[in-house]
């Protein structure tokens, strides 16, 4: 069967490709339009059809829209409802009613396409299915917890044959995401956008008022959970969204990160009692919080914990198609990298930068080069095949800087124009990751768990470490990532130091590059030293071969 899934609904439109239960694509609709999170003026902010990225999806398996079995929309107008309180009715109706007419919609963005075919898949079931059956695993135990979906903000279950049991769904307006999303704006960052700035921010201070939330946000027992009103002004003032960061402000911040720790851990301990299952699979945009993902499967009681890349909402267009393929009795195929978006061939990058009148080489071995402009200190701009998947630079649409000079931290900050209490994080080949980090979960290839740095290498790397004393390491397979796994390894015989710092190909605002006139803009807008495009090189004035 060939599948289509879609998000549009509240933020990240998203589409993908599932055909006789393989993944073959998956993109967001930011890397086409160049507007983050879908964002357009609001009230029309979150509606946003994924109009360029399924048509790519199709084109890239060759097929047109009246070659699709089915189409599945993450999210299930009938199941929203309109009674419960803290919800905007207006908005909820307005926001049904977008859903309940996207098949027409989507007729339009797809022509050919029969809206007949569109299925709508309940937003966690999406989550969930986003989890569980991409999963490098079989059965096991799912975790979601977001903002919210139609009329929930988290679900408990397990995969048993490629089938979910729902345990527990947490109704709304108790929400782990909304309250996390409420404190972003209440810090001055914006929501359903910012979350990961206050689980940095919440580094650099103790949870003095984590007493505080012990009651205001609680798990029940039994696989819910409750928030209570919480006015955040009582521990820290609102920070303008230019203002000073206060110490307060990290204080709040640490609390609250510390208290949805908590409150993560007694879910998690419910769910294995129910289920009995050693391997978790976590889904939802609370599980891009690599924090409390680290501490889960420190002390929680499963022994393996996997997250889905694309945890967020973007992540519910691949989890609707995998849902409506296992219904459909369709074979698993589990998720073996994040590389699921565009490419380019290197006759087109040539042509590019020939049209552009952009001065390049093609050196012998790109690898070589960049490790040798990384260990002078250069930053490196670096574009390899298809792009990723979710939010993470992985090493495709990555900026790389020599990890063992500490003022790259603020250097990276200001190319990409943005707060410098945010980390940037190491890269390292899989095989070695085990002496520079501790606790936390290896190999680590999505960057979603933080690792704690060995004492011997924090000054070594101190661009790696945070201010905490860990890292979001990611890993790097050899056998699947040889080009990296070169640059790693002659970066390594020049400097002694087998990791650099990675960071989003991109600018504050911006999403991340997704094709060669796009890192020839951000190159070109940037003191970025070095771009490695493909098998080219291009170099700011002054960079040295």
């Amino acid at each position: 069967m060939r599948i289509l899934g879609i998000n549009a609904v509240f933020h990240d439109p998203a589409a993908a490709l599932v055909v006789d239960g393989r993944i073959v694509a998956a993109a967001e609709e930011e890397r086409f339009s160049r507007r983050k999170h879908g964002k357009r003026p609001v009230p029309f902010s979150a509606w946003e059809q994924p109009e360029q990225a399924a048509n790519w999806c199709l084109r890239q398996a060759g097929i047109s829209p009246a070659d699709l079995d089915a189409v599945a929309y993450s999210y299930d107008p009938s199941l929203v409802d309109h009674g419960l309180p803290g919800l905007d009715s207006t908005w909820e109706e307005l926001r049904t009613t977008f859903a309940r007419h996207a098949p027409g919609f989507l007729r339009t963005a797809l022509p050919g396409l029969d809206p007949q075919i569109v299925r709508f898949v309940p937003h966690h079931v999406a989550h969930a299915a986003s989890a569980g059956l991409a999963a490098p695993f079989d059965d096991c135990a799912v975790l979601t917890a977001d903002g919210r979906g139609e009329s929930i903000s988290a679900l408990a279950g397990q995969y048993r044959g490629g089938h979910l049991e729902v345990l527990a769904t947490q109704l709304l307006p108790h929400s782990l995401g909304l309250m996390y999303e409420e404190l972003t704006e209440h810090l001055g960052f914006h929501r359903s956008s910012d979350e990961y700035k206050v689980m940095a921010l919440a580094s650099y201070a103790k949870p003095l008022f984590l007493a505080d939330f012990a009651e205001l946000v609680r798990s029940t027992g039994d696989g819910h959970f409750e928030v209570g009103d919480t006015d955040w002004s009582r521990w820290a003032p609102r920070r303008a969204p230019d203002g000073r960061v206060e110490p307060e402000h990290a204080q709040l911040a640490a609390s609250v990160q510390a208290r949805l720790e908590e409150v993560l851990l007694d879910l998690a301990r419910w769910l294995h009692r129910q289920t009995g299952q050693e391997r978790l699979a976590m889904a939802g945009g609370v599980a891009l919080n690599c924090v409390a993902n680290t501490r889960l499967a420190a002390e929680g009681p499963f022994r393996e914990v996997w997250v889905q890349p694309a945890a967020g909402d973007a992540g519910t267009a691949l989890g609707a198609a995998l849902e409506l393929a296992a219904k459909e009795g369709e074979p698993r195929t589990t998720m073996t990298g994040a590389d699921l978006g565009r490419e380019w061939s290197d006759v087109d990058i040539e042509a590019l930068l020939r049209t552009a009148a952009v001065e390049h080489e093609r050196p012998v071995d790109v690898a070589e080069v960049a490790a040798a402009a990384l260990a002078r200190d250069e930053t490196v701009g670096w574009f390899q095949g298809r792009s990723e998947f979710g939010p993470r630079a992985l090493g495709h649409r990555s900026l790389l800087a020599h990890p063992g000079h500490a003022h790259n931290v603020e250097r990276l900050n200001d190319i990409k124009g943005r707060e410098q209490f945010r980390p940037v994080a190491p890269m390292v080949l899989a095989e070695r990751a085990g002496e520079l980090f501790g606790r936390g979960p290896l190999p680590s290839p999505y960057m979603l768990f933080v690792h704690d740095v060995a004492g011997e290498w924090q000054p070594r790397i101190p661009a790696a470490v945070h201010v905490d004393g860990t890292a979001r390491a990611q890993t790097v397979d050899r056998e699947r990532e040889p080009l990296l796994a070169r640059l790693l390894d002659s970066f390594a015989a020049r400097t002694g130091l087998p990791a650099v710092v990675n960071t989003s190909f991109n600018t504050a605002g911006r999403p991340m590059v997704d094709s060669p006139v796009d890192a020839l803009e951000c190159f070109g807008a940037s003191a970025i030293d070095v771009l490695v495009l493909g098998p080219f090189v291009v170099r700011r004035r002054g960079s040295r071969p």
